[in-house]
């Protein structure tokens, strides 16, 4: 019998291990570009092998989402201008761009360097997402056609939450799949977020803090929130306030999802308080890794008793110096293990004989083979699970955006070690392989990892169909949902109670004050009066 490949396994037991079942449904997708799409469109796989019609809007420029495909239909809008995510070297230029400030250390003129650069491409991002919407509701013909349609829910990647708005005119409920949000991570916008042992989106530190780290903490979150209100979310506000009036409040439509698909394990995650409509889906593109190719599995043999090391860094690589490059490449020739990197730019100086280079490498395959023994990575998010899926220590080379935060969680709990890429030496970075490959407590806390991981009642990408699938039954899951976003915040810290409280204390205390001193005054009083 013929061995069935890792992801067809997968979607075949997802699609069979429902006993409750389900009419197909209609679902409407606003994806973003880029490796978002890569977990969007694996729910879509996975929700078209269910049985249900996926409509994905796209731009007439995005790179990943195509406009054919098997497992949905598209709805093409041309853009005035491209969103610069969806350009191919918009993240390599912007990491050359950071590395340059990051070089000059940590000094404040280089801190608001830095984010005026990130503010800027942020504010033109979510300016050049809004023109989706405006395209989508100029176009009559277009929207009253989406309408017709009659979809039974529309499901968003909220890191452009031009679908929410969409939703909101179709009347129709919503699932976010979902880790970051316009504000930073999903959960501060939805759940409760205690500053003192909850990292801010942004801070790399881990819930142990001390009092410093707490001031930080805290600026880090006030700055997010500033960041939010007066760079993104106008962009929104300004549709809301045109098509929906002044009575609509665009961070309400963002807050009012039905269902959080949250890309979280607690494996990975430190623990923080959560809501009911929150369903956690961390690691569910994790599946067994397939046979390699000949030549790949060959030169993976080839390594003997000491195993090999697999590095990626994403496309992110094409923005590292060649003088960075070469130093990682000099570290790699000193190993006796065999390395396979993906590496599409300019060949790197010093390559060991050991080292493979190569465009293109099925990550996951290789992080499954028994052989892998370590893995150089950025951080992104899907590697991260993947790893912990197969129980592979990592070296982290952090880049951009939440990559720090993500390696800092294993980090902190023993499964990597983390390198500064604008620090990078061959000595140092030899030094961090050899202390992961030699000391077993790193891979022994990933397997421990692993094993927590997947542990589970289900697996985390059935969990998001049941959800997906919930909502279309149900039209919406309002009952999980809390109305406390809509609370002034006042009223929702309690500050009118507490002032009112204290002013109650204060009032029974100035009664009780006043009226000891007149009891008082009255006694000497009546002892003066006795004397005289």
């Amino acid at each position: 019998m013929g061995r069935i490949p890792g992801g067809s396994l997968l979607l075949l037991v997802v699609s069979a291990s429902f006993l409750t079942n389900v009419q197909g449904g209609k679902i409407l997708v606003f994806p973003v570009d880029g490796s978002h799409w890569v977990n969007m469109n694996l729910l879509i796989q996975s929700l078209h092998a269910r049985g249900h019609e996926v409509t994905v809007v796209r731009t007439a420029t995005s790179w990943y989402i195509k406009e054919n495909a098997p497992h949905y239909r598209s709805i093409t809008v041309t853009l005035p201008e491209a969103i610069s995510i969806e350009e191919q070297d918009f993240f390599v230029t912007f990491l050359v761009k950071m590395l340059e400030i990051q070089k000059q250390g940590s000094s404040p003129v280089a801190f608001m360097k830095f984010y005026w650069e990130m503010l800027g491409s942020l504010s033109s991002i979510h300016h050049q997402a809004s023109l989706l919407g405006v395209e989508i509701f100029e176009n009559k013909t277009l929207l009253q056609s989406i309408r017709d349609t009659q979809f039974d829910m529309v499901l968003i990647d909220p890191g452009l939450p031009v679908g929410v708005l969409v939703a909101h005119e179709l009347k129709l409920p919503t699932v976010f799949n979902v880790r970051w949000i316009t504000s930073g991570e999903g959960h501060f916008i939805v759940a409760p977020c205690p500053w003192s042992y909850v990292p801010t989106a942004g801070y790399a530190v881990s819930d142990k803090m001390n009092f410093v780290e707490r001031v930080k903490n805290t600026f880090y979150y006030v700055l997010n929130m500033c960041i939010d209100k007066f760079i993104v979310c106008p962009h929104y506000d300004k549709l809301v306030d045109r098509y929906f009036g002044p009575d609509v409040n665009f961070y309400h439509l963002l807050q009012g999802a039905d269902i959080w698909l949250m890309r979280v394990d607690f494996v990975f995650e430190f623990p923080r308080p959560t809501m009911p409509n929150i369903a956690y889906i961390g690691g569910f593109q994790c599946k067994p890794s397939e046979p390699l190719s000949t030549e790949l599995e060959e030169f993976v043999q080839s390594s003997g008793e000491h195993g090999f090391i697999l590095m990626s860094l994403g496309t992110l690589v094409e923005g590292l110096p060649l003088e960075i490059t070469s130093e990682i490449a000099a570290a790699f020739a000193q190993i006796p293990q065999k390395v396979i990197w993906r590496h599409a730019s300019e060949p790197p100086n010093n390559l060991g004989s050991n080292t493979r280079l190569v465009k293109w490498m099925p990550q996951n395959d290789l992080l499954g083979h028994p052989k892998a023994k370590a893995f150089v990575a950025h951080g992104g998010t899907n590697g991260i699970y993947e790893s912990i899926y197969h129980g592979v220590p990592i070296i982290g080379m952090p880049l951009l955006f939440d990559q720090f935060e993500n390696v800092l969680r294993l980090e902190a709990r023993g499964a990597a070690k983390v390198v500064d890429v604008t620090n990078l030496t061959r000595q140092n970075f030899l030094e961090a392989i050899q202390e992961v490959l030699h000391n077993p407590s790193y891979r022994n806390n990933m397997k421990r990892l692993s094993a927590l991981h997947r542990d589970k009642p289900m697996h985390p990408l059935e969990t998001a169909i049941y959800w997906i699938e919930f909502v279309i039954r149900h039209k919406g899951a309002s009952h999980l949902r809390t109305e406390s976003f809509k609370m002034p915040w006042y009223a929702y810290h309690s500050v009118d109670v507490i002032s009112f409280l204290a002013a109650v204390l204060l009032t029974l205390t100035a009664i009780v004050v006043g009226s000891i001193r007149f009891i008082c005054t009255r006694v000497c009083r009546r002892r003066k009066t006795k004397q005289e």
